[in-house]
């Protein structure tokens, strides 16, 4: 009689990554007991609004399960150093790749595993999902068909809200992305001067390495320095309240504050926030 050597079967991983934005945290308390073993995990940066902490300890007691911090020993600063001091933009995006995709890659491993990505039934878009054959992505919201509403509703119900940034900011993020729109640097100026001064010594540290080399300038928003930017702050503020006006008179119902300020944000015509990190 020959002898049939077993397999172990390979257990799947499931894992649900947390942006500190709403649409995540709503997938995570609507997969809440839905999968006994859903892992949770968020790529931190060190650059986060502290806001998006105290949210992650609020939705962790929440879930009554821990979210995995990763990027523990390599953060943003680690990451400038390698990169020679060169600022992330929209068309070098190393911060994502190397503090959001690389980490959690690391973290799975060879495993198998299934990814669950909040992207909502009214959205067109995918988000990120990994080319590494052993992650598959699945959808609960386009599935079930949860929108917007359905998100809002998910959050209220379980009595966590939404993250005090909303008042000011429509996204998750770093404290200086460069997805910010303009109106949103003025509010990280008015509720965090301290990280809008980091921000603005990140950019005083780049330009003298750059105008010693005699090359290009970067800056965090577009066209401009925040130097810049706060003494146009009058300026932007007008923009922005003509647009809140619009998107508040539109002939629809009636909206909450956020997405008043994401349609606000729309008309001022910036560029669309980072799939991965914007969740």
């Amino acid at each position: 009689m020959t002898n049939v050597r077993q397999r172990t079967p390979t257990k799947v991983r499931h894992v649900l990554g947390i942006s500190g934005g709403k649409d995540s945290s709503a997938l995570a308390v609507h997969m809440r007991g839905k999968v006994p073993d859903m892992e949770y995990f968020f790529c931190d940066t060190g650059a986060e609004l502290p806001e998006t902490y105290d949210y992650l300890n609020r939705l962790e007691a929440a879930l009554g399960k821990p979210i995995a911090r990763l990027n523990a020993s390599r953060d943003f600063d680690h990451w400038l150093q390698v990169y020679q001091g060169t600022l992330p933009s929209a068309s070098m995006r190393w911060c994502t790749k190397n503090l959001k995709i690389k980490p959690l890659e690391d973290w799975l491993g060879n495993d198998q595993a299934v990814s669950y990505v909040a992207i909502r039934a009214d959205e067109n878009r995918l988000g990120y999902v990994s080319t590494k054959p052993n992650i598959k992505a699945v959808f609960p919201f386009r599935e079930e068909g949860i929108d917007r509403d359905g998100v809002s509703a998910i959050l209220d119900e379980s009595g966590i809200g939404l993250p005090a940034y909303y008042e000011w900011r429509t996204r998750s993020g770093c404290y200086f992305c460069f997805f910010q729109r303009k109106h949103e640097w003025v509010g990280l100026a008015d509720r965090h001067p301290e990280l809008f001064e980091r921000a603005i010594e990140y950019e005083d540290k780049v330009k003298y390495a750059s105008t010693a080399m005699q090359g290009r300038q970067y800056t965090w928003s577009q066209g401009e320095s925040l130097r810049d930017l706060l003494a146009r702050r009058d300026e932007i503020e007008q923009r922005h309240q003509a647009a809140l006006s619009r998107a508040a008179n539109r002939p629809r119902r009636n909206l909450p504050l956020i997405d008043v300020l994401a349609d606000a944000h729309d008309d001022e015509n910036d560029e669309a926030g980072c799939a991965v990190c914007h969740l």
